[in-house]
């Protein structure tokens, strides 16, 4: 076949193979959307996942702890029981006592050979009308004196009365025998919880009161110290030492009939 005939059948082929390259790479570089130089935006990289967030709680609030308070108005039950005072206060036993709490709203007991609080149990018995006598007296106290500390109550009578002298600590007792007589400590002028050392510790209005009430209680007797400047009825308070911290009321061995405590 000739040459240039060759070249004419092929060159149809060349022009079209070379059409359609040509229209390919057009259609790649045309614009998409129908807007000229508009470029079709890329797609976010995807967004990284959410720590997990710890569960909100409430945050428990701490609570003051709370202290149960007696059902009855002492620390303690009393047992009461009616009472004998046998002999005298100096020479006597004591049948059937009452023994008084360690410590009540009122009133805390103190211990004059230990020098601390509570007093010891079996330093804390008297007549059922004794122990009467001191927790009314205790109750008329906060009555008439809310701001005043609580009344402080020292010895009264063993289980079973009798001696009750040094044997059984510091200087003892020469009464205290038949579970009629208390010692009360007298207020401290400071409001503190415990005996005064002496006068100089005391609060005159607040002992003086204790005494005014423990005679119209019905004592037959309030002895207060030399130091003190405590007065009374003639007889019915009297003077004596070594008790510049503390009174001692005795109660008569039957009280008055009618009589009314007072706070009662």
């Amino acid at each position: 076949m000739p040459r240039c005939r060759m070249l004419a059948l092929v060159a149809p082929i060349v022009v079209s193979l070379l059409a359609v390259a040509a229209l390919a790479l057009a259609g790649e570089d045309a614009p998409r959307g129908g807007q000229a130089g508009a470029r079709e935006p890329r797609p976010a990289p995807p967004a990284a996942p959410a720590e997990p967030q710890a569960e909100s709680r409430p945050v428990p609030q701490a609570r003051e702890p709370v202290t149960p308070r007696p059902a009855s108005r002492t620390y303690g039950r009393v047992r009461w029981q009616r009472s004998a005072a046998l002999g005298d206060p100096a020479a006597g036993r004591l049948a059937r006592g009452v023994r008084l709490p360690a410590e009540g709203r009122r009133f805390f007991t103190w211990d004059p050979v230990l020098r601390r609080s509570p007093n010891r149990p079996w330093r804390r018995h008297g007549t059922d009308r004794l122990v009467r006598v001191l927790l009314a007296v205790s109750r008329a106290l906060a009555r008439d004196h809310p701001a005043a500390p609580r009344m402080a109550i020292g010895d009264l009578s063993r289980p079973r009365g009798g001696d009750f002298g040094p044997q059984f600590g510091y200087i003892g007792h020469a009464s205290h025998q038949n579970g009629l007589d208390a010692d009360v400590y007298y207020p401290r002028s400071d409001g503190r919880e415990r005996a005064p050392r002496d006068a100089r510790d005391i609060d005159r209005g607040l002992s003086q009161y204790l005494v005014d009430r423990f005679v119209a209680a019905g004592a037959s007797v309030v002895f207060v110290g030399p130091s003190t400047g405590l007065r009374g009825a003639a007889g019915r308070v009297q003077v004596l030492t070594n008790h510049d911290n503390h009174l001692h009321l005795r109660l008569p061995p039957a009280g008055p009939p009618g009589r009314r405590l007072p706070g009662n």
